[in-house]
């Protein structure tokens, strides 16, 4: 069978390395460059994507696309696509709720093929290997895994019905997001009153505990832009559910206060205490 030309319309850090390993599997992976910034074509020129100029010629040429964007734009860009319109393979990979991969499904139509996606783990560089999990039509599902096969993108199916990777995707992440702005606020707690570093060493004797990695509060407050958006996508699926989500609203709202830092490489811990004690 002839390979598929990809598409990523999005080449964030996350989409430019997860089209770049699709590349293996795939004839070409091409990238939109029509209003894109110089950062997104240095970084798509960086992983080796082929740039067309607009998202007509990329949905024209594509058997397959991929969305990975932020949570909030997620409808914006499908509504673009339905607007062309697409008959191919949608792969809506974004952090975004299940009730949303429903709704987003439905924008596109009867025409395309949809398939519900949600990657955990970090983006598929320097050895690192995330795990994109999908669901829906089981013939989907399965070209969707044929573009990773051997390739730093692991993936798992885990049924037919759309918004199962979503729901898996956000009960994962308001786990550990929200964990990482509770030790934020425990140890800056403790450095107002001077003893930060006495907790870090009763964390330290304890196993696996995030308080233990104190380091991790400057970049928690670098991708605090991406993190608050997605607590809020997790808030409401939680709310779909009758579980209370006030916890994670609360701490997207904490993490709003760091947005000035977005994914600022230089913040140190102090600054980002700083800022959180500062709005």
């Amino acid at each position: 069978m002839d390979q598929p030309t990809v598409g990523i319309i999005h080449p964030g850090s996350m989409g430019a390395a997860v089209a770049a390993c699709a590349a293996t599997n795939s004839s070409a992976v091409l990238w939109s460059t029509n209003g894109r910034s110089p950062v997104s074509r240095a970084r798509a020129e960086r992983f080796g994507l082929e740039p067309v100029p607009t998202l007509r010629e990329l949905l024209d040429r594509c058997d397959v696309v991929i969305s990975l964007c932020p949570p909030a734009a997620a409808e914006d860009l499908a509504r673009e696509v339905a607007g062309h319109p697409y008959t191919g393979l949608y792969v809506e990979a974004n952090a975004i709720n299940p009730e949303r991969a429903v709704r987003i499904a439905g924008l596109l139509g009867p025409e395309a093929t949809f398939v519900d996606g949600g990657v955990v783990g970090s983006p598929p560089v320097k050895g690192k290997t995330p795990t994109l999990y999908l669901s829906g039509p089981a013939a989907a599902t399965e070209r969707v895994e044929a573009l990773f096969v051997g390739t730093a993108v692991r993936t798992k199916t885990l049924g037919t019905d759309i918004g199962q990777a979503s729901a898996l995707k956000l009960a994962y992440a308001s786990f550990q997001k929200t964990s990482r702005v509770l030790v934020a606020l425990a140890i800056g707690l403790a450095r107002e009153h001077g003893v930060d570093q006495e907790l870090i060493d009763v964390a330290s004797r304890r196993t696996d505990s995030y308080l233990a990695e104190p380091e991790y509060i400057a970049k928690t407050a670098a991708r605090a832009w991406r993190w608050g958006p997605e607590l809020e996508e997790a808030a409401d699926a939680l709310a779909a559910v009758g579980l209370p989500p006030q916890m994670l609203r609360a701490a997207a709202s904490t993490l709003a206060r760091w947005n000035d830092a977005k994914d600022d490489g230089e913040l140190t811990l102090t600054d980002a205490l700083n800022q959180l004690a500062q709005p």
